[in-house]
């Protein structure tokens, strides 16, 4: 730590597991900063002084950097507040924060205080838990409630018209459920290797591989490859995981006989993080599915039939400390970002091989 117009914490602070952080309440900048938050951030003291909150906090979550800085003057005026907030480290990674923020006075200057624990475990664990329950719990009663309906369709009219039908509907409602539980693997298989040793590699290749697995697995689709530039990023099978079920869900949900999928690899023009595009021509997802995904208190409604494909994504994506953003297209088609942190490319020896 050091003192900025002689506004500083005291030295024993650096000794602290949790980060504190001396806040100017009317500017929101930084004044000083204990050694544990400069790590939790990833800039040193000197960076965070001259940034703007707007940098180190996450621009895809319900929370903006003008509410902090609320927050921040409701405690110098006497009303201290405790929040979670997603931060933007240095490196892009996003991380959960437990904010504690109380009015103090140092060198005779008003100043606010926050306390600062990471809590992106604990945190993530629990979120994305209340999340995909809620989620798959709706699409079984969805699944369910419809096959029980053919089959009674079925039971009451015997051999009449239809029936062909109603056997076609209650197989591909059954696929579906098979579908689910899959995921439901997947998603166990991301929890038990969240804790593993990622491994370095260029984004490109995993990509590369997936579009060849789902080319031969989907004969009729056209899925095409680009890189912009490479990019490197430390992952597990968890981001294999979230560009297939992107893939897959463009190829699936597509009106198309022959469905048209475009990847593109590079850097994200705004934070320099890794941006995997995948992009399609197919109807819009609904909105209330992707609210869904930012907002596990509300009603899930998965009429489209992707909801647990895109909570696979965005569970994948985050417990790489990465996220997830979907667009849509104009006159129609639909854009997955899948944000990563950008790692250096491992030192290479003559022959070009990593070392």
């Amino acid at each position: 730590m050091s003192s900025k117009k002689s506004v500083a914490l005291p030295s024993e602070y650096d000794t602290l597991y949790l980060g504190i952080g001396l806040y100017d309440p009317s500017s929101g900048d930084i004044l000083d900063a204990n050694e544990r938050l400069e790590r939790m951030l990833g800039y040193p003291l000197d960076t965070l002084r001259r940034l703007s909150v707007d940098t180190y906090t996450a621009n895809t979550y319900p929370q903006s950097a003008s509410e902090f800085r609320d927050r921040l003057r409701a405690s110098a005026d006497g009303d201290p507040q405790r929040f979670i907030w997603r931060a933007k480290r240095a490196d892009g990674e996003l991380v959960w924060l437990q904010l504690h923020v109380s009015q103090q006075q140092f060198s005779e200057r008003d100043c606010v205080i926050v306390e600062v624990r990471d809590i992106t475990d604990h945190y993530e664990s629990r979120h994305r838990a209340e999340l995909f329950w809620r989620i798959l719990r709706h699409n079984l009663r969805n699944e369910a409630a419809i096959i029980l309906g053919y089959a009674d369709q079925i039971a009451t009219h015997g051999r009449v018209e239809g029936i062909a039908e109603s056997i076609a509907a209650i197989r591909s409602r059954g696929e579906n459920l098979g579908s689910m539980a899959e995921s439901v693997k997947e998603i166990e298989r991301a929890i038990t290797d969240a804790r593993a040793e990622h491994v370095r590699q260029p984004a490109l290749a995993t990509v590369r591989d997936v579009a060849a697995r789902t080319r031969a697995e989907y004969p009729a689709a056209e899925i095409s490859v680009e890189e912009r530039e490479e990019m490197w990023i430390e992952v597990n099978d968890a981001f294999g995981y979230a560009v297939r079920h992107a893939v897959e869900n463009a190829i699936v949900h597509s009106t198309e006989r022959a469905p048209t999928v475009e990847i593109t690899v590079g850097p994200s023009p705004n934070t320099g993080r890794v941006e995997i595009r995948i992009k399609d021509a197919n109807p819009a997802i609904p909105t209330e599915e992707i609210e869904a995904l930012f907002a596990p208190a509300e009603t899930t409604n998965t009429s489209h039939g992707s909801g647990i494909g895109l909570f696979v994504m965005k569970w994948c994506i985050e417990s790489l400390g990465g996220e997830v953003m979907f667009d849509t297209r104009t006159p129609q088609g639909n854009v997955v970002h899948l944000y990563l942190p950008s790692k250096r490319a491992p030192d290479t020896v003559d022959n070009g091989a990593p070392t």
